[in-house]
């Protein structure tokens, strides 16, 4: 018990360290000013989003690259709510924009990757970037893809995300989990092992989306439209999958607004981690649900057995103080250090959350945009 515990938390360490030394490692990209060139079709599928719309289009209708090297294609996925009115009155203010409506075409069990499909049908652009109704993007967003296509040469660009200021312990734990694997996300690309991204800031060439046949063999799996890729592009370009870490290209979106939406979204994102064709994807969470394992029933053990207290100490301390310093690099370079101060009250509840919601996402559905669906 004692030997098995130790050997899964050194594993652990080893691979958040491994991390930590990735997210030092990676440089943060700083705009250059170069001339625009690259033409970026923006893909927002959307589906009953009327409150989030509004914000979402001020932040396009204020990007700073020339309107006619980019366009938006909202893809409407059979919402039932009055978002036509608010498309209307924006384009009426912006005519200057290329903005395209467009209706989704359901073909397969993933509403998202259809509508994904559909507008990149339509698109007139090399460069595919993808985003989410409920996100804010960036004044510069579409000048550091510009710049990194021009400096990099990449395929495939997976870029930050974060999550808008709220108070309350919900957003801060929340928060803390999204912080932890944005980390992950940014380390295990500057070790040459990405296996996280996020499609609320992905960028990619059409041309090689379409050579892969963009995501087919998934399509069964309703979400997933981001990892799924990334691994097909790694497999074919595997030295073109990069990172943007520019604090100038962070892409900002919403926490959910209740427990249990968010259990329901972390069942979601686990319904997926069956189907990674990524060794090490799996690897990481195996290791992680274990380490948290471990460190509930090492708890119960000592109450069994107090004389090996000093071993549950050292685990979870170490992981506490590991955990911790990723974390807080990576809150710093987002610019959401606000949540620390709740650090330790939500170290001390994480390993039930991600032992209750790892073995719920084993046999339990979930709901996305109102609509269920089976693992």
């Amino acid at each position: 018990m004692i030997f098995t515990a130790l050997v899964i938390s050194l594993l652990y360490l080893s691979l958040i360290v491994a991390f930590i030394i990735g997210m030092n490692k990676s440089v943060i990209v700083k705009n250059k000013k170069i001339v625009p060139k690259n033409k970026f079709s923006i893909i927002i599928p959307f589906r009953n989003e009327t409150h989030n719309l509004p914000n979402l289009l001020n932040s396009l209708s204020a990007l700073n690259y020339p309107t006619e090297l980019f366009e938006i294609l909202l893809v409407d996925d059979d919402s039932q709510d009055d978002f036509k009115l608010i498309i209307e009155e924006f384009t009426k203010q912006n005519q200057h924009l290329n903005l395209k409506l467009v209706q989704n075409v359901r073909k397969t069990n993933s509403p998202k990757k259809d509508a994904i499909n559909t507008a990149i049908d339509v698109s007139k652009f090399e460069w595919i970037i993808t985003t989410d109704a409920d996100c804010i993007v960036p004044k510069l967003w579409l000048q550091l893809f510009n710049e990194f296509i021009e400096a990099e040469k990449p395929i495939f660009i997976s870029a930050p995300v974060k999550f808008g200021t709220q108070n309350s312990f919900l957003f801060h734990f929340q928060n803390l989990n999204f912080i932890s694997l944005m980390g992950s996300t940014i380390g295990g690309f500057e070790i040459v092992k990405p296996f996280m991204c996020n499609g609320a800031n992905l960028c990619y060439l059409k041309s090689a989306f379409l050579e892969l046949n963009g995501f087919e063999n998934n399509t069964n799996i309703a979400s997933g439209d981001d990892i799924f890729l990334m691994e097909k592009m790694l497999k074919a370009y595997p030295k073109k999958v990069k990172f943007l870490k520019s604090d100038e290209n962070i892409v900002e979106t919403n926490t959910e607004n209740t427990w249990k939406l968010f259990i329901n979204q972390q069942l979601r994102w686990a319904s997926k981690s069956a189907s990674y064709t990524s060794l090490f994807a799996k690897f990481v969470g195996i290791v992680v649900f274990l380490e948290n394992l471990m460190v509930l029933v090492l708890g119960i053990y000592i109450l069994l057995f107090t004389e090996f207290w000093i071993y549950f100490m050292l685990i979870f301390s170490l992981k506490v103080i590991v955990d911790f310093i990723l974390i807080a690099q990576t809150s710093i370079y987002l610019k959401s250090t606000k949540s620390l101060k709740y650090y330790l009250s939500v170290s001390l509840l994480y390993p039930f959350f991600i032992v209750f919601t790892g073995c719920l996402s084993a046999f339990k559905n979930y709901e996305w945009k109102g609509r269920s669906f089976k693992k």
